[in-house]
């Protein structure tokens, strides 16, 4: 089973708010073959608090554009990790340090990525991202076993 069209869609306008208010590595997971709750998880992360709440606005703005509703919005008063909830798709936007920690991707590892057509993809697949490094390749090469 693939993420459905509108999921897609739905992660390409969360991913377009987040990338627009400077977020770095965003990523989407199709997680639709392991997960009844959801289709696509967005990862995204920033440097600050306020810069985490600012992506969290926006995503929700986008998604809101693109025909979906929060459902739940968790985690909001740190502003550390904030996890938006629209059925379909979640979104995962942390801090540098919780996305380092937690390391979503390596849970998920097993999952297809989603192309988003971000700039930075393009940017990073040439060897000039800007973006942080992928948490899961960090922690490989340190030898976590996380």
């Amino acid at each position: 089973m693939t993420a459905t069209e509108r999921a897609v869609a739905l992660a390409r306008a969360a991913a377009q708010g987040a990338w627009e208010k400077k977020a770095e590595h965003v990523v989407a997971i199709d997680v639709s073959a392991q997960l009844a709750l959801a289709d696509v998880f967005v990862l995204a992360s920033a440097t600050n608090e306020r810069q985490v709440g600012a992506i969290v606005d926006e995503v929700a703005e986008r998604v809101r554009r693109a025909g979906g509703t929060t459902l739940r919005r968790e985690g909001g008063r740190e502003d550390r990790w904030v996890l938006l909830d629209f059925g379909d798709l979640v979104v995962h936007v942390q801090h540098r340090e919780e996305r380092a920690f937690y390391q979503l991707e390596r849970l998920w590892r097993d999952c297809p990525t989603i192309d988003l057509g971000l700039p930075e993809i393009a940017e990073a697949a040439a060897g000039g991202s800007p973006g942080m490094p992928d948490p899961a390749d960090a922690a490989d090469a340190a030898g976590s076993d996380r």
